[in-house]
């Protein structure tokens, strides 16, 4: 009987493994722990507080669109948290990638109010966008990352801008960070949030974006999302 390599072997298990993860039902099983930990992390923080034109938008139904990095996703359901609106409220959409990572996280975030729309830079991100300006006209806040899902990181797509042109809907960005955080060695060094920490959510005034000329606005919002990631970073650190 002839053997295969113990290298062979081992790279068919690993093969093997990855495809069972793939599978949806075992991605949702992953995503619901995952969203678990992160619930943990994120009760068990300190949080602070800067976004109060923000939050009042929100809180009253009023179309908007939150923009923020990739790498601050994880903690960004502290917003939800934050705004505390009633049950029958609009739901929050996020537009996310069809990669598994992608849907992974989804998953992780469900738990939070948060729905998805899937779509990728290659593949539907056209027809996604024009479903989040749908569900935007209709009074749902969308969430957008405008770096994902592979970067350059903190770069905006110009998705986020030509969004709010077409809806009339004003940008927030807004960033999220926790003192105590897992950074991923991932394109985005994005962090994950751990227990007993300080958190800082900040957010900036409503960006508006012109109907005839969104690239004039793209720059204004990628510093925007820069800035409120710094400052919430900054002041998750302070004692």
């Amino acid at each position: 009987m002839t053997h295969a390599p113990a290298g062979a072997t081992a790279t068919a298990m690993i093969r093997a493994f990855k495809s069972r993860t793939q599978s949806p039902a075992i991605q949702a099983r992953i995503g619901a722990m995952v969203g678990a930990a992160l619930g943990f992390s994120l009760r068990t923080t300190r949080w602070r507080i800067d976004a109060d034109t923000f939050i009042d938008v929100l809180r009253g139904g009023a179309p908007a669109i939150v923009a923020c990095w990739h790498e601050c996703l994880p903690s960004m359901p502290a917003a939800m948290h934050a705004l505390r609106r009633p049950a029958d409220a609009p739901t929050a959409y996020m537009l996310a990638s069809r990669h598994r990572d992608g849907q992974l996280v989804v998953n992780a975030l469900r738990r939070f109010g948060l729905e998805a729309i899937s779509a990728s830079s290659s593949r539907g991100g056209a027809a996604g966008l024009l479903e989040l300006a749908r569900l935007v006209r209709a009074g749902h806040p969308v969430v957008i990352t405008p770096d994902g899902p592979r970067g350059p990181r903190r770069r905006a797509a110009a998705g986020v801008a030509q969004l709010a042109a077409l809806t009339g809907a004003p940008v927030f960005c807004a960033g999220a960070a926790t003192s105590h955080a897992f950074r991923l060695d991932s394109w985005d060094s994005m962090r994950l949030p751990l227990p007993f920490g300080r958190g800082a959510l900040v957010a900036s005034a409503p960006i508006a974006v012109s109907r005839d000329d969104w690239a004039t606005a793209l720059p204004q919002i990628e510093a925007e999302m820069s800035r409120t990631l710094d400052e919430a970073l900054a002041r998750c650190r302070q004692a």
